[in-house]
């Protein structure tokens, strides 16, 4: 039996171009990251895939630096 989280209400599923507009990112950048399963999808059907808000939050929290850099 495969086990699953539910998906919350409140957590946006986002279409790639929506991500890359909203990181300002060529679109083919975020598919680089989700082929690299850096960036985790929720799979509609073979063509479709979502990402979630929090994968999102997730995936940004993870890049922050104390430093900016040049």
């Amino acid at each position: 039996m495969a086990h699953y989280k539910p998906v919350q209400t409140n957590d946006e599923l986002l279409k790639p171009k929506q991500v890359a507009d909203e990181l300002q990112l060529n679109i083919e950048t975020i598919y680089r990251y989700i082929r690299s399963q850096q960036l985790r999808v929720v799979r509609l059907s073979a063509r479709e895939f979502r990402v979630r808000r929090s994968e999102l939050d997730r995936f940004l929290r993870e890049r922050e630096t104390d430093k900016a850099t040049d």
